[in-house]
């Protein structure tokens, strides 16, 4: 997918808070990761960087100037939740997601899902990862490079643009490859080319072609629909699976309320260069802000992914034993309803979780 960077001995990596609880998430995830990185002596340069409503209200713009400019000389970011929905009609008040999407070649969205015992998920055998191409498809705001990809010629009809190119399609499947050949080497397509038939054919072939470079993996084909059953029938029949953007999107929130809902729906963009961002796939959440119960898991699990791909990514063998200390961490925390937070079957909040974390990080020899 691409090439390792050179070899480094400590990591810079961006904060962005986003807007609700991403004040509480991202700050809980930052926490995990120093504690973890002090425990294996990995050194990590922090760098706060204003985004969302508050950078909105104290720098005149959700996504400031120089912000794109400072992100491309660190190594990652963690991206909080963005409530763009909600933002003012006004010039500065713009969603930073595309932009960083796109201006960080961020193709694929590599989004797990996994049973932990006692969160109530459908199953305890659930453990696959989801590979969703991020910058193509039907979304408005990926498929054009000016104007928008929906119009609407007359009062009653509105026209849809969904983009597929071979270069888009190339490279997320052999982002999925690649990890599909690290876990059980077997990877699923999913697609909808019995309708589709230029779109959809597109992205098979070229997810086969891809595939001629990995023959230790086993591929197959599912059409989307019946993905969509089989997820709730028998998630556990799948490892990975690759798709286009907006199966990916609806296919991944459909798989994280197998195993507890949103919160446990950790993501992790990667691309073309060696920057990664860590991004919850949940939204900003508004309606609990400021309440201390958001469920911290989701961007604390996608922190502890761009940690380990880091360290693999620059050779950093203290990154890869964080990673593996903040996994620990976690997976203790959850195992009691004491360190979970209520929508997973637990007795605490935010805080408590979060302290249930680095509690079980401090007790690792």
């Amino acid at each position: 997918m691409t090439q390792a960077a050179p070899m480094q001995d400590h990591l810079v990596i961006g904060i962005l808070n986003g807007d609700d609880i991403g004040h509480e998430i991202v700050p809980a995830s930052v926490e995990v990761a120093r504690a973890a990185a002090e425990k294996t002596g990995l050194r990590i340069d922090w760098r706060p960087m204003p985004i969302g409503r508050t950078a909105l209200d104290t720098h005149g713009s959700t996504f400031p100037d120089g912000t794109m400019e400072a992100l491309s000389t660190m190594d990652g970011f963690i991206l909080g939740p963005i409530g763009h929905r909600a933002y003012p009609k006004v010039p500065g008040a713009i969603n930073p997601h595309p932009i960083m999407r796109k201006g960080f070649g961020l193709f694929a969205n590599v989004r797990p899902t996994r049973a932990y015992p006692g969160l109530g998920a459908l199953r305890d055998d659930i453990d696959l990862v989801i590979v969703r191409e991020n910058n193509e498809g039907f979304q408005p705001d990926r498929n054009v490079v000016a104007g928008s990809g929906e119009f609407r010629p007359t009062e009653d009809v509105t026209i849809s643009v969904r983009v597929i190119t071979r270069a888009g399609s190339s490279k997320v499947a052999r982002a999925a490859f690649e990890i599909a050949r690290q876990r059980k080497k077997r990877l699923t397509v999913v697609h909808k080319n019995t309708v589709f038939k230029l779109g959809c054919g597109m992205f098979v072939e070229e997810c086969y072609r891809v595939g001629a470079e990995f023959p230790d993996v086993v591929i197959d084909e599912v059409i989307v629909d019946t993905m969509a059953m089989r997820l709730v029938r028998d998630p556990q029949s799948f490892d990975v699976v690759v798709t286009t953007n907006m199966f990916g999107d609806i296919l991944t929130d459909e798989a994280a309320g197998l195993v507890g809902g949103l919160g446990m729906a950790p993501g992790l963009c990667i691309g073309e260069g060696a920057l990664a961002m860590a991004q919850a796939t949940h939204g900003s959440a508004p309606d609990i802000a400021g309440q201390g119960i958001a469920n911290p898991f989701a961007m604390i699990e996608s922190t502890r992914m761009m940690v380990e791909w880091l360290g693999h990514n620059r050779g950093i063998p203290e990154a890869l034993a964080a990673s593996a200390l903040m996994e620990r961490g976690i997976t203790e925390a959850l195992s009691r309803p004491e360190t979970r937070t209520g929508d997973i079957r637990g007795t605490t909040g935010t805080r408590g979780m979060t302290d249930g974390i680095l509690a079980a990080i401090a007790r690792a020899a």
